[in-house]
């Protein structure tokens, strides 16, 4: 069986040329200093990396402000209990309920939020 297209003897075959189309050019760097500034996440990309073609239009929108340099700058909690619980705030903007036991000397920090507490010395 041929799969070839069965034309009869006087049948005129038109042969159209194919147009091809324009090429495009694709930018892999980008000119905006932002685009290889470091994220909070560590992320860091060279001039020439490819991935940095995304900010050719735009700046890089990065947040200075880090949550972990933030979080630091929140002083201590004092807690005259050996046990704490921290749930981040409460309602839908905190995170499940944590107990801390404080009995060791130090700072002791929540797993979820990274607030600190300590135990204060009782003055009698």
């Amino acid at each position: 069986m041929s799969l070839a297209p069965a034309f009869n003897a006087g049948t005129r075959v038109t042969l159209r040329r194919i147009q091809t189309l324009p090429s495009f050019w694709v930018r892999y760097s980008s000119t905006i200093q932002s685009a290889t500034e470091e994220t909070h996440t560590g992320q860091k990309f060279s001039p020439n990396d490819y991935e940095v073609a995304r900010f050719t239009l735009s700046k890089k929108l990065i947040n200075p402000n880090w949550g972990e340099k933030l979080i630091a700058e929140v002083p201590p909690i004092p807690c005259k209990e050996h046990i704490v619980s921290c749930d981040g705030g409460g309602g839908a903007l905190g995170h499940p309920k944590v107990f801390i036991n404080l009995d060791k000397p130090g700072n002791h920090t929540c797993g979820y939020c990274g607030i600190r507490f300590y135990l204060e010395k009782e003055h009698h």
